[in-house]
């Protein structure tokens, strides 16, 4: 029997173990942490019979070396044991590329980009579902790409809020791809490829702008027809000479197309140009989107022209973008207080995507921003908390540098609360004293100097503000919760 490693005991990884077991392999799956939870899911998979070793690295014994490894999302592509690994002749992939060659029949659509890939996703799966196409959301998004290929002919399963989907049937996967997953892939070719946004991000992994580039271009390359955000500036630098088959998209109007096909908006409306001499077509009305913001129009574009490319009609689309709300940790409003709207952005981790949110919200904002920063150029950012911003609250390690930072282009209306806990009350205290429409968390860093992931962090802000909006009011530091969330943070490392 053949045997397979997979490194990771997350939701990639357990699917992937799985996959692989479904598929005869001898599998043993290994993790460097260990905790209560991980030691629950060993003893779950030793009874599917997949090994798993916990709080140890992977190790690579001539006299039983596997003959594949798969990699969860979360682990560098160049870690020694995986450069050893392939000097080897290992075959190493990661577990998006193992559930494409389970897949690879289906038609897929790929989303990448720096920001806005998971809120396009979203919607690109909302619109085909609304199409009772059956298009489940996986990847970087929704079910482990795995999931989706286990399930196939495993009867029926939740999609969505509540909808049965029999995956024997699927039309479509809809997969947002993190630059982490394109590294891993060989040999993923979607149907259809969309790229939404490039700027710097993940640098501390890929090292250059170009190594970044090029990996989210893999993707794009390998994709049959393709998509792009024309009004992003470095891909529409690009332009033609680097992609001169694609659809591009503009929210400014057809003037501002890069090629002679492809989506922009004009007097209201989403138009598709879909060939050079075709007569432009208005398919959906941009105001039945409910999300705020110019970024969310780009994603609109490229969205609808997805759905299009796929074959579905207007009004399918129509429907579907007047019943999407959104997505969680990105710009979701979360309750109003006194007039004061809190809105949670904890899904803006670098500042591209954090100036977007404070751009896209009412002025005048208090600001909660820090956490562990991220290399890239935060002017722009700095830029819009100066013109926006009433107060900005800092937490988490990036505090004391993002007040420095603040202090050098001559905003000093700064708090440094160190902690969510703190931030939510002096938020409204200062919302009340500088009539600020808007409290917005929008970290423009990660989370993992105090959270396990964006997520938890979205939610901890969000069960804070519908407390305070309740009436609750802190007599102290929730300390006991924040000792809890840094264990959490060791045992996830």
């Amino acid at each position: 029997m053949s045997k397979a490693t997979v490194i990771g005991l997350g939701k990639s990884g357990v699917a992937a173990a799985r996959l692989l077991k479904r598929e005869g392999w001898e599998v043993e799956l290994s993790d460097g942490n260990t905790s209560k939870t991980l030691l629950e899911q060993q003893q779950e998979l030793a009874a599917e019979q997949i090994t798993v070793k916990l709080g140890q690295s992977l190790e690579l014994n001539r006299a039983n070396l596997p003959q594949l490894i798969v990699v969860s999302p979360g682990v560098p592509w160049d870690i020694p044991v995986l450069i050893k690994a392939r000097q080897l002749g290992i075959e190493t992939i990661g577990e998006i590329e193992l559930a494409w060659r389970n897949l690879q029949s289906l038609p897929w659509v790929g989303i990448t980009g720096t920001n806005g890939k998971t809120t396009t996703t979203a919607l690109i799966a909302a619109i085909f579902q609304a199409a009772e196409l059956y298009a489940p959301a996986c990847g970087n998004i929704g079910y482990a790409a795995c999931e989706v290929a286990l399930s196939q002919g495993a009867g029926s399963r939740e999609q969505g809020a509540g909808e049965k989907f029999d995956n024997s049937s699927i039309d479509w996967v809809i997969a947002e791809v993190s630059s982490y997953q394109i590294e891993s892939s060989s040999s993923l070719a979607p149907r259809i490829g969309v790229w939404t946004t490039f700027t710097p991000d993940h640098l501390s992994r890929h090292q250059t702008l170009e190594n970044y580039y090029n990996i989210k271009a893999k993707l794009l390359r390998q994709s049959e027809l393709q998509v792009f955000n024309g009004d992003d500036a470095y891909l529409s630098q690009l332009g033609l000479s680097a992609w001169p088959d694609a659809y591009w998209t503009s929210v400014r109007g057809k003037d501002f197309l890069i090629s002679e096909k492809g989506f922009y908006i004009e007097d209201g409306w989403v138009v598709e140009k879909l060939t050079a001499t075709s007569a432009p077509e208005p398919i959906v009305k941009v105001s039945s989107l409910r999300m705020v913001g110019e970024h969310n129009q780009q994603n609109l574009l490229m969205a609808v022209a997805t759905a299009r490319l796929a074959g579905i009609n207007r009004d399918a689309i129509a429907r579907a973008i007047r019943e999407f709300p959104g997505v969680a940790h990105r710009l979701e409003h979360i309750c109003t207080w006194e007039g004061i709207d809190f809105i949670n952005d904890s899904k803006a981790t670098n500042y591209d995507a954090a100036e977007v949110g404070l751009a896209s919200v009412n002025s005048p904002t208090i600001l909660i921003a820090g956490g562990e920063a991220k290399a890239g150029d935060d002017n722009g950012w700095l830029a819009q908390i100066q013109t926006k911003a009433a107060a900005v609250l800092l937490i988490g390690s990036a505090a004391p540098a993002f007040a420095k930072r603040l202090q050098e282009v001559g905003y000093d209306n700064y708090h440094i609360v160190k902690t969510m806990e703190r931030a939510v009350p002096k938020s409204a205290e200062l919302a009340k004293q500088y009539q600020a429409r808007v409290v917005l968390l929008s970290p423009a860093c990660a989370s993992f100097d105090q959270y396990p992931n964006f997520e938890v962090r979205g939610d901890r802000f969000r069960h804070l503000c519908l407390a305070w909006a309740g009436g609750w009011k802190p007599a102290r530091v929730d300390l006991p919760f924040e000792n809890s969330i840094q264990e959490s943070i060791v045992q996830s490392r």
